[in-house]
């Protein structure tokens, strides 16, 4: 059975695998903070169901509550570990089945097997947010092994905390002119990809979102880093192929191992 994979946008995507539908990092607005959806039309209402929804740290453009409150009742909401204590309003998601979880842990849902990695990234609410957790990464486990990075910068261990994987989800840019320390820009994830020895990689987070009233401000790093992701994969990770999807666009792969 072929694994799809379709990109809403900056880092929601939805994995079925095995009859299995999962969701990366719901984010659904039109505008958040000063950040406005600058490319690809809001996901429809058929991507708020899935069997499981994975938010990756506790930044407000991964952990995005009102996107939240808008998933199916009953869907299972994978957070990191002590997220309801910094982040109260989750409380609230009742028609949600909320679970913390930390690196390490492993559930099955459906038909899939859910691994929950490390990510190099700051995990605290900003800007104030007192309350660390951790910031996550993700494996889904079916007929494919696919990472969800979220937001992580490289680290030593990357290979042997998240591998061997055969699909890779990597963050390739952000919403503004700088990336701070912590992320993948376009270069280091393609040496990620390297590292992780992945077949086949998708890239996300970038190109949706971009500061109000920063339009004309570097542009290139708006609509770049996609293409500039695959052009360097093809030099650090030359037997990958890089799936470069445009907004709801999605991607059917046959994994052999």
């Amino acid at each position: 059975m072929p694994v799809e994979i379709t990109w809403w946008g900056h880092a929601t995507c939805t994995v079925e695998d095995s009859h299995t539908r999962v969701l990366t990092d719901p984010l659904f607005a039109r505008r958040l903070a000063h950040l406005r959806r600058r490319r690809g039309a809001l996901p429809p209402p058929d991507a708020r169901h899935a069997d499981v929804a994975l938010v990756s740290h506790l930044h407000a453009d991964h952990l995005h509550l009102a996107s939240l409150a808008r998933l199916a009742p009953g869907t299972l909401l994978l957070v990191p570990r002590g997220a309801p204590r910094a982040v109260p309003g989750l409380r609230r998601l009742t028609h949600l089945r909320v679970r913390e979880v930390a690196p390490g842990d492993v559930m099955q849902v459906g038909r899939v097997v859910v691994r929950v990695v490390p990510a190099r990234h700051d995990g605290r609410r900003l800007p104030l947010g007192p309350h660390r957790s951790p910031a996550l990464g993700y494996v889904v486990e079916g007929e494919a092994r696919t990472y969800f990075a979220g937001d992580t910068g490289l680290f030593d261990t990357m290979a042997k905390e998240v591998g061997p994987v055969d699909v890779a989800l990597l963050p390739v840019g952000g919403w503004g002119p700088h990336l701070g320390d912590g992320h993948l820009d376009a270069r280091r994830a393609a040496e990620a990809l390297a590292l992780l020895g992945a077949s086949r990689a998708v890239p996300v987070h970038y190109g949706t979102y971009w500061p109000i009233g920063l339009d004309a401000v570097r542009p290139h790093e708006f609509h770049a880093p996609g293409d500039e992701f695959a052009r360097l994969a093809a030099r650090h990770a030359p037997g990958a192929v890089v799936h470069r999807l445009g907004h709801g666009e999605s991607v059917r792969l046959e994994v052999t191992r």
